[in-house]
C-alpha cells in the first residue's frame, strides 16, 4: 500500500483511502456507500471528511468535458495561491508530453480548488490527476502514463 494516514486527515487523504481500496479494485466499486462510510469511519477519517470526500466525487461525476482544441493557461491569483510553482510547472510538463490535454487539466484545475486545501502539494496533485484521469472516459492510455510517471519518481523541478 502507498498510502499512509497522515496525522490530520483530510478530504484528500479520504479520497486516496477510497481510491486505493475502492476505485481501483473493480470487484470492490459496486460496494454499498454505507458499507464504505463506516469502513472509513473505522479506519479512523472524520465524518465531516469522508462526507466531502464522498460530495467532492460525486461532483467530480458530474462534471461535464471541456471542449478545448488548445489553449494558453493564465493562472488566477486563487489557483496561484493553492498551486505552487512547482504544481503549476508538473501541470505544464503533463501537458506538454501529452498525458493532459487542455480539458483535463482544466478538470484537474477545477478539482484541486474543490478540495479544503490551503496549499496543494506535488504529490498530492499527483493523486488528484490520477483520480481524474481514472474518473474521466477514454482516458486510459492517460491515466496508464500517469501512473508509470508516479511508479518512477520523477524529478521534483519541471522546468
Amino acid at each position: 500500500m502507498i498510502f499512509g494516514i497522515r496525522m490530520k486527515e483530510n478530504v484528500f487523504d479520504v479520497l486516496i483511502y477510497l481510491f486505493e481500496n475502492y476505485l481501483e479494485d473493480e470487484s470492490r466499486i459496486a460496494t454499498d456507500p454505507d458499507t464504505v462510510r463506516d469502513e472509513l469511519l473505522e479506519a479512523g477519517f472524520p465524518a465531516a471528511e469522508i462526507s466531502k470526500a464522498f460530495h467532492w466525487l460525486e461532483s467530480l461525476s458530474e462534471s461535464r468535458p471541456i471542449r478545448l482544441s488548445t489553449s494558453f493557461r493564465v493562472f488566477c491569483a486563487d489557483e496561484m495561491a493553492r498551486l505552487d510553482v512547482e504544481c503549476r510547472g508538473f501541470l505544464l510538463f503533463l501537458e506538454q508530453c501529452g498525458i493532459l490535454n487542455p480539458a483535463s487539466r482544466e478538470l484537474v484545475i477545477d478539482r484541486a480548488m474543490a478540495l479544503d486545501e490551503e496549499n496543494i502539494t506535488l504529490d498530492d496533485l499527483k493523486w488528484l490527476i490520477l483520480l481524474v484521469l481514472f474518473s474521466q472516459p477514454d482516458e486510459e492510455t492517460a491515466y496508464a502514463r500517469m501512473e508509470h510517471l508516479m511508479d518512477h519518481h520523477l524529478p521534483t523541478v519541471w522546468h
